[in-house]
């Protein structure tokens, strides 16, 4: 999450959106608190951590005075809070505004849609899977010829040179040259 914003802007920008979460509920609350309080207490003493999780007050005015008081720490205690909501509420950490727009940026960084230039990177070929099936019957139709012909194509020169016919250039001469090499053995 180091990028050209520390962490101290980044909660700022915030604020808003985690004060309005639904998600960021007493018991998150209550967990982000605690968790500030007992790994780092030099953020958050007993004093403070009493006082933010004091269940009188309303969860939106606790977790507002948090972020305050946070943010009045310096960019250590923001940074660890943004540590925190990642460990226990990944859902709403990866939603933040910050995280959303920094996706953006680093997905499409010259404003092209990407989901386009991605399923353009896969497509072999634009004919569709009607053509896929007639190449693939046309192999199969030729392994079997030359299976059952026990490796030679005389007894299906007829049936080369007609199947010839609808196909194009390419396909058709090499029927075609089946055909002669078949007609020459025999």
């Amino acid at each position: 999450m180091a990028g050209s914003d520390g962490y101290h802007e980044q909660l700022q920008r915030d604020s808003q959106f985690l004060c309005s979460e639904p998600k960021m509920h007493t018991e998150l609350v209550d967990r982000l608190v605690l968790q500030l309080n007992r790994i780092y207490p030099q953020i958050l003493t007993d004093k403070e951590a009493q006082r933010f999780r004091n269940l009188s007050v309303p969860t939106e005015v606790r977790l507002a005075e948090l972020l305050v008081h946070l943010q009045r720490k310096g960019e250590e205690a923001c940074h660890e809070f943004y540590r925190g909501l990642q460990i226990h509420a990944d859902e709403v950490y990866f939603n933040l505004p910050t995280r959303v727009s920094r996706r953006r940026e680093h997905a499409d960084p010259v404003g092209t849609d990407t989901v386009t230039r991605h399923i353009d990177k896969y497509v072999l070929n634009n004919q569709g899977p009607l053509f896929f099936l007639s190449c693939f019957g046309l192999a199969v139709g030729l392994a079997l010829l030359y299976y059952y012909g026990e490796g030679n194509l005389s007894g299906t020169s007829p049936f080369l040179g007609f199947s010839a016919l609808g196909l194009g250039s390419g396909a058709s001469e090499v029927l075609l040259a089946c055909k002669e090499d078949a007609s020459r053995i025999q």
